[in-house]
């Protein structure tokens, strides 16, 4: 709103640079603009002030649909007054001299009109909508419907109201019937989720089954290899027995050969030494030939007793010497 400040017996006004200003007096226009500051009377001025910025008129419109369902459209409609002088001759702006207030309500004015004129146009198109297209489609065919026809209204025209255009927030429909039509796309939804899940399922399960594949793949490439491991083990053993084997009969064949020629050698010592203990015993006997039989017995009593063992105690009876003496003798005289 524009500023006054108060003199005696004159004013002055200060207008913002959004609000045009008109200043009658004896029904001549003496100023006029926007963002203006002059001196008046107050007694003998008429002053109205117009709105010159982009304004907005938000309200809900209820309209009912083609097969007969009650909707609610929020909707917000952009105007501005385009021609404040001709606004000023149509609406009421005239503002208090002394205080610099309105005197009346206009935007209420406006703000009614455009509602009905909004109102209608939603009303129209709804009409020709059921209310499912309204809900889900009719946004943007409310907005463009609405736009247009306030445009083209021939009342808002010839009272200098441009309109820049309309915005539908919502077309909403009763609660029951909002969660009917909501029911399919939330069977729908439900039922993506649902394949969702099983997609996630069905790719779980096949990762699970192509690791389990892995793993019986490494296990049998583990027992191949095992099996390789074994049969290599068995043919080092077999190898290592072999190798024993023939170390073994090696070792035997060279101890059977080590025993044959001790063998020989034994032998061959034994046929020395017999030779030689034959020659001597031959040699022996061949100094005994010619010797008497008393000294052969005392000879061979004296190695009797050279081999037998030792005796501590002898007893020499009357019998046994006489015997011996007599045998002696006997010897002798023979």
């Amino acid at each position: 709103m524009a500023t006054i400040t108060r003199y005696p017996f004159t004013r002055h006004l200060r207008a913002v640079p959004t609000s045009h200003v008109l200043h009658l007096r004896a029904g001549k226009l003496k100023h006029d603009g926007a963002g203006i500051a002059f001196w008046y009377r107050p007694l003998s001025a008429v002053i109205s002030e117009v709105p010159v910025d982009d304004r907005e008129l938000p309200f809900v419109a209820h309209a009912r649909t083609a097969d007969f369902q009650d909707v609610a459209v929020q909707l917000t409609v952009s105007y501005r007054f385009e021609d404040p002088r001709l606004v000023a001759t149509r609406l009421d702006f005239s503002i208090d001299p002394d205080q610099g207030r309105w005197t009346g309500n206009p935007l209420e004015q406006v703000a009614h009109l455009l509602g009905e004129l909004a109102t209608a146009q939603v009303i129209d198109a709804i009409a020709e909508m059921t209310v499912q297209d309204a809900v889900t489609a009719g946004v943007g065919a409310l907005r463009r419907r609405v736009t247009d026809g306030l445009r083209a209204d021939e009342r808002l025209a010839s009272t200098g109201i441009a309109v820049l255009g309309a915005r539908v927030g919502s077309v909403r429909a009763e609660a029951d019937m909002e969660k009917y039509l909501q029911t399919p796309a939330r069977e729908q939804a439900q039922g993506e989720a649902d394949k969702s899940t099983f997609e996630r399922r069905a790719l779980a399960v096949e990762r699970e089954r192509a690791i389990a594949e892995n793993e019986l793949a490494n296990r049998i490439q583990l027992a191949l290899r095992e099996q390789e491991l074994v049969a290599q083990d068995g043919a080092n053993a077999r190898t290592r027995a072999d190798e024993a084997a023939a170390a073994a009969l090696i070792e035997a064949n060279a101890a059977a050969e080590r025993q044959n020629l001790r063998a020989e050698a034994d032998a061959h010592t034994a046929r020395v030494v017999g030779e030689a203990q034959g020659a001597a015993e031959a040699a022996r006997l061949g100094a005994y030939d010619g010797v008497d039989r008393e000294v052969l017995t005392a000879l061979a009593m004296r190695d009797l007793a050279a081999n037998l063992p030792s005796i501590g105690n002898l007893t020499v009876t009357p019998d046994l010497l006489t015997g011996a003496l007599a045998g002696l003798v006997g010897g002798k005289e023979a």
